[in-house]
C-alpha cells in the first residue's frame, strides 16, 4: 500500500478532485487546508498570510492510501491537474504504508482500504 500526500494550490482543488473521482476503485481522499512556505519563504507570493511576523502561503493537502498498483495513476492525475508551471505549484510525496486498520470492522491491510 502507498500513502500519497500532495500539497497543491487551493484553486486547483476542484479540478484535481474531479479527475481523481474518475479513477475506478479510488478509496477516497482526505483534504485539509494548510499554510506554509517553500524555498522562497513566501516573499513574492500574492496570496501570502502573515502570522507572528512569518509569511505563509495557503495551500491544500490531499491524502489518499491506495494499493501499490494505483499509486502511479493517482500521482499522474494530481501532477497533471495541479500543474501551473509557476513557483509554488506544490509537492507530491509517496510513502509506503506498513499497516492499515479499518476501525469499524477491524479489517487490516488492503481490505481496510
Amino acid at each position: 500500500m502507498k500513502e500519497i500526500k500532495a500539497i497543491i494550490r487551493p484553486f486547483k482543488l476542484l479540478e484535481v478532485t474531479e479527475e481523481l473521482q474518475k479513477i475506478e476503485g479510488l478509496p477516497g481522499v482526505t483534504v485539509s487546508e494548510i499554510k506554509g512556505f517553500g524555498k522562497s519563504r513566501a516573499k513574492n507570493a500574492k496570496d501570502k498570510v502573515t502570522y507572528e511576523l512569518v509569511e505563509f502561503v495557503p495551500r491544500v493537502k490531499l491524502e489518499v492510501v491506495v494499493i501499490d498498483e494505483m499509486a502511479d495513476e493517482v500521482v499522474n492525475v494530481i501532477q497533471k491537474y495541479s500543474h501551473t508551471g509557476n513557483t509554488g505549484d506544490g509537492k507530491i510525496i509517496v510513502l509506503n504504508v506498513e499497516q492499515m486498520v479499518k476501525i469499524r470492522t477491524n479489517e487490516r491491510g488492503e481490505s481496510a482500504i
